[in-house]
């Protein structure tokens, strides 16, 4: 079954090539001045639904108008500048018959997305989104599978090329997803997050203690360690660089400073980067927080539980 409805799949592509009317269809919807309105009947109008939804996400307004509902009052939903794509296999269904003339009254562009290119809606629209299909999937040639497969395929398609033709990008797509994972893994930065933790921070020659208790006490396992003069990082030290403190330095602990037991040039993120990213970077040094930059400056920490409260791991 599954290879039938990849065989159809790829029917979709060889079709597509062999007219113009899909790069032309496409054109028409990206010189619109109003919606694309995707209409169908039975299991047509769910394909409807989901390529409405699509095209939505991705930056083209759509709305979806059921074929059967249009001549109950439904067809006031098309206004002037509109352009309409009817789904229909075998494009002769009733519903489909009476709502095509309706339509033409209307004067807005129509767009075919049927199995046979020659039947009624084929022959009556701008242009035909051919998607063609010799057999359903199902045993009894009945249940409609491979034609409602092809047929979102080619939906997504279109929507895909109208996406790539405006340029539409991952801050666009953000924008319009701003729920869920999804959404936080494309608009939330890491200054959302770093900028609710407390900071910690010594001088390069603070003693052991104040680097204990600032660990300690703000709560991130890692401290900054900043130049006397002037602030700019030198290094970080974890509560790893602590332990191999204590096994490795032979001189007396009232000795040790800063200095000597930080990481220098640790991994930083600025607060701009998105904070999916620095996941990446934790999960490819095997670390736990990463040092926090503004214009090259110290501004924080982001640990790995931020990210896990915000549920991007």
């Amino acid at each position: 079954m599954l290879l039938e409805e990849a065989d159809a799949v790829r029917g979709v592509a060889d079709a597509i090539a062999l007219t113009p009317d899909f790069a032309q269809c496409v054109a028409a919807i990206l010189s619109l001045q109003g919606r694309v309105v995707v209409t169908g009947i039975g299991k047509s109008a769910h394909i409807a639904g989901k390529m409405v939804a699509t095209l939505n996400s991705t930056g083209t307004p759509a709305l979806f108008m059921h074929a059967a509902d249009a001549i109950h009052g439904d067809l006031g939903m098309i206004q002037p500048g509109d352009f309409v794509i009817a789904i229909s296999k075998s494009g002769d269904t009733p519903e489909i018959k009476v709502l095509v003339p309706l339509l033409k009254r209307k004067g807005v562009p129509l767009a075919a997305l049927v199995s046979n290119a020659d039947s009624y809606l084929g022959v009556q629209a701008d242009y035909v989104l051919h998607a063609p299909v010799t057999r359903e999937a199902c045993p009894h040639n009945l249940a409609p599978t491979t034609s409602t497969t092809a047929a979102l395929a080619l939906g997504d398609a279109l929507a895909v090329c109208l996406l790539e033709a405006r340029q539409f990008t991952t801050a666009d797509f953000a924008r319009l997803h701003p729920g869920g994972t999804l959404g936080k893994k494309l608009y939330l930065k890491v200054g959302d997050l770093s900028r609710q933790n407390q900071v910690p921070q010594v001088l390069e020659d603070a003693p052991l203690k104040d680097i204990i208790l600032e660990i300690s006490g703000k709560r991130l396992g890692a401290t900054a360690v900043l130049a006397a003069e002037g602030q700019a990082l030198l290094g970080i030290i974890t509560d790893g660089d602590l332990r191999r403190m204590l096994t490795n330095f032979s001189s007396r602990l009232d000795e040790v400073r800063a200095r000597d037991i930080m990481t220098p040039q640790p991994m930083t993120i600025d607060l701009e980067d998105f904070a999916v990213e620095a996941l990446v970077r934790m999960q490819q040094r095997n670390i736990t927080q990463l040092v926090v930059t503004e214009n090259d400056r110290f501004s924080g920490f982001i640990h790995l539980h931020d990210l896990l409260r915000e549920g991007l791991v």
